[in-house]
Formats: C-alpha cells, structure tokens, sequence
C-alpha cells in the first residue's frame, strides 16, 4: 500500500485511540498547561462526532506535582503514588469539564488486568459497553497502587494494549515530538522527518533514546514498541506532535502529519496477540536451534527434549519468554509444567517423561496453541 493510500485509509478508520501524552499537556516548566488541553479537548470532540473514540491519558501524577506545590515529580515509589492519586481526580475533572455535553468513563487499569485472561475479556466487555453507549472512555494505568507500572510502565504500552482490547481501526500517540526522525532532531540539526514505516526494525529501536522529560515515563523507544505491537494486530498507528493545534484533524483529514507506521500483514490472532503483548513472562527456556527451526519454520510444539536451560520460578500456565543459546527473545508461550518439572524434563525424550516426574503428563513443554512468534 502506498503512503498516499494508507493515509485515506486513516481518514476513514472508525474506532480511534487517542494516546495523549504528559508531554503533550504541559508547558516548558512541566505545569499543566489548561490553555492547550481545553483547545485539545475541542480537537477530540470534533472527531468524537463522527467516529468511536477512546481516549488514553497521562498527566495525573503531573497535576497531582502541579496540586502540591512540589518543584519536581518525585523520584520515588510513594512519592509518585502520592502524585498520582492527588492528580487523578483532577485529571478526570479537566476532562468531564473539557469534553461536556459528552459523557466520560474513567478506566484506570494495571498489568494485571489483561495478564489474566478473564479479566482482559471483562475488560474489554466493559469498553464495548461504553462505546455503544456513547460514552468516551478516559484510561489511564492505575499508579496509586501498580508500583510496577509507575516504576517500568508507561502509557505508550498502554495504549497500544487498549487498541488491541477494543480492536481499533487507528492509534494516535500525541508526544512532544513530531513523530521518528532518522538522527534525534535534538542533536542533529540536519535530522529528517520520517513520513511512512512499513516496519518497525531493530535498528529503530536500538537508535530510539529515552524519554526527554522530566515528568513523562515514556520515550521514543516505548512509542516505537507500542507501534510495532500494533501494526501486527493490523491497527495503523500515527505518532505525531501533541501541542500543535490541529494535529488530530490533519491526521484524520488523511493529510501527511507525523510518522505513519503500516499495519503488517497476516492478522495476529486475538488469542496469540494476547500471549505475545499483555503478558509479561515470568521466565526463560533457552531451546537449541533444532527447537527453535521447528517452531519458526515447521510451526510445531516445543519439546522437552529442545529445553537446555530453564531459569527462573513459574507455574504451570504462567508465560515464559523461549530464546536461543544466543539468548535471543524469538516466542512467548504458556508453560505446559512448572519450572521444577521442566527442569527435570529438559533434554529428554517425550518418553522418559514419566519416569523423570513419576507421572505422564502432556507431551509439550509448550503446545503450539498457547505460543507466539515474536
């Protein structure tokens, strides 16, 4: 598909997330910055009109610094939950003002919400609801109480979660930056804005610095991931500058604003992408390099006798990241036993299964269904 062709396409995408930045809603000094918000929020409401929009947030531990008098986001844990539950009622308020007469849902969510699986349906059931009603969800990651999410986390991830739980047609992730350059536009006064990415590469994300800002957790590098996510689940997504007026509407006029990233062929199935992006793994089998051929190229199961290492502690169901003896990250998949068991089982043969464990369980160490190629 054409640059020109996959920006009409964008002009006609139905179901829009709108991932807006703490970079996108602050000033130079870090403060919330109402002017540009209000003017935002009039952008928003205008393609809410005539589109299905979904709105993911940041900005709550911002105001909650702005809400009390701190000269700086706190560096540590408590202090940013602190931030985080002083801003987030202030964060919804802006909004409900901002987007009247339509009606707001606040949804803060945590990893765990779409780590397991029924609570990722229910979830999404419950933004289905919302969006047939008409109401406009406003999501955030649930920082009062997720330290994991305030200390690694970032709402570019998030964002490209949601747009795969609501399978949107488009995600825009409005930043402080006009979208991927091909040298940081910071240090290279020569840098290149880059219109179109068929594919998110390596190169890309080893070239992507981190986040420039003091009160922001994400940098190019998490947008570049939430992009690649996305663009596998067949969703085009857009990164483009947030406190531009009009940035929204060129996008969605199909007008060449930003960096366009192509969604990539072969659809992953709902299941298989919620393996290989919600959820997070809880260890590590490192297979040789017949294992890994039969997986990438013959499709079939992991065996036990593929296994050479097995590292950390899991259960039975949890997902485990599978790398080659290089420790390349190649598939995640749901272990069939524990790490125990597979430590005892690795490198043997499907049918010296049972006497290693004193009982015949499955044949896989990871089946097929419950795996994903990265």
């Amino acid at each position: 598909m054409s640059p020109t062709a996959g920006r009409t396409a964008l002009a006609t995408a139905q179901r829009v997330v709108v991932k807006i930045g703490t970079n996108a809603l602050t000033n130079t000094t870090g403060r919330f910055h109402r002017p540009h918000f209000e003017r935002l929020a009039d952008e928003l409401l205008t393609l809410a009109k005539t589109r299905e929009l979904v709105i993911v947030s940041s900005g709550a531990i911002a105001l909650g610094v702005e809400r009390l008098g701190l000269a700086a986001k706190p560096r540590d844990i408590p202090g940013k939950q602190a931030c985080a539950a002083v801003g987030q009622s202030r964060l919804m308020r802006a909004w409900e003002e901002a987007m009247n007469p339509r009606l707001v849902a606040q949804v803060l969510l945590t990893h765990s919400d779409v780590q397991d699986r029924r609570r990722y349906l229910n979830a999404r059931h419950a933004l289905e609801r919302l969006i047939s009603d008409r109401v406009i969800p406003v999501i955030n990651e649930n920082d009062t109480v997720s330290v994991d999410e305030i200390k690694f986390g970032d709402n570019d991830t998030l964002a490209g979660l949601v747009a795969g739980l609501v399978s949107a047609d488009a995600l825009v992730i409005l930043s402080d930056v006009d979208g991927l350059y091909d040298a940081d536009p910071r240090t290279h006064k020569n840098a290149k804005l880059i219109s179109t990415v068929e594919t998110v590469t390596r190169t890309m994300l080893a070239a992507a610095g981190g986040s420039g800002s003091s009160v922001g957790t994400g940098g190019m590098a998490t947008k570049l991931r939430a992009a690649q996510k996305v663009t596998e689940l067949g969703v085009r997504c857009v990164i483009a500058a947030g406190q531009t007026p009009g940035t929204l509407t060129r996008v969605f006029e199909g007008e060449d604003e930003g960096t366009l990233f192509e969604p990539q062929d072969g659809r992953r199935h709902a299941r298989t992408a919620w393996i290989a992006h919600a959820l997070k793994a809880r260890g590590t089998l490192v297979v040789d390099s017949g294992a890994r051929t039969a997986l990438l190229e013959r499709k079939k199961s992991l065996l036990p006798s593929g296994i050479r290492e097995v590292k950390g502690n899991f259960s039975h169901g949890d997902p485990v990241d599978l790398t080659d003896e290089t420790g390349e990250v190649f598939a995640r998949g749901l272990a069939a036993y524990g790490a125990d068991e597979l430590r005892k089982i690795a490198g043997k043969k499907t049918s010296q299964i049972e006497a290693a464990l004193g009982y015949r369980g499955l044949d896989e160490a990871v089946h097929r269904d419950d795996l994903a190629v990265l």
